[in-house]
């Protein structure tokens, strides 16, 4: 039997996911558990954290990962920007929660009907930008867009799949710590997909021992 979450002994990346499968299947069938969620864990945090996963996802408001994932306070820590794009503030943040935090595995989460993937689709279309900041989550989400195409998927939820797979892959690319890190066998990446409608969250893709 896989340790509850909230364990501070260490943990295998496959465990990892396995608790976060099952509580996704306590999501999907509407039986979710809440653990980790009374005053007794808040206090029990005060002083430290040992989060089992570190969960990079979409800003999108319906991609809550402690809730599609029924887990509580100190279980995983999370990095979020619009179609989960990559900055020197994300890869900071996922190389703190390997080497300091110890987390075994990071989650890729992108979902279904995606609006950064979306608009960047319709920007390479018509061969026009979006205005102000938005031109920057595009201009990172156009690699993803191109390569999707080259392999014959035009959908938004094709292409959604896509950037997932591109961005653990982009992650590993760009940080030399966690590029040791997976090589030492210290952390796997998994690529998630989440369907709105149906509440499931899919593997598309993984690197490292899962």
């Amino acid at each position: 039997m896989t340790q509850q979450p909230g364990s501070i002994e260490p943990l295998a990346p496959a465990d990892v996911w396995e608790i976060l499968r099952s509580g996704n299947e306590r999501f999907v069938s509407g039986a979710v558990d809440h653990p980790n969620q009374n005053a007794e864990r808040r206090s029990s945090l005060t002083e430290s954290q040992h989060p089992m996963a570190v969960i990079f996802g979409c800003s999108d408001s319906r991609l809550a990962a402690e809730i599609i994932f029924d887990v509580g306070l100190g279980d995983v820590f999370v990095v979020r920007t619009a179609g989960q794009v990559i900055d020197d503030a994300v890869l900071g943040s996922l190389e703190f929660s390997v080497e300091e935090l110890k987390t075994p595995l990071i989650v890729v989460l992108g979902h279904d009907s995606c609006g950064a993937v979306k608009a960047t689709i319709e920007a390479t279309s018509s061969g026009t930008t979006p205005p102000g900041y938005v031109r920057s989550l595009v201009e990172r989400i156009t690699p993803s867009v191109l390569h999707a195409r080259r392999n014959g998927f035009e959908s938004v939820n094709d292409t959604v799949e896509e950037h997932v797979k591109q961005t653990a892959d982009r992650i590993v690319d760009s940080s030399r710590v966690l590029h040791t890190a997976m090589q030492e066998g210290r952390v796997a990446i998994m690529g998630v997909t989440y369907r709105l409608a149906e509440g499931r969250a899919d593997v598309v893709s993984s690197l490292g021992e899962v």
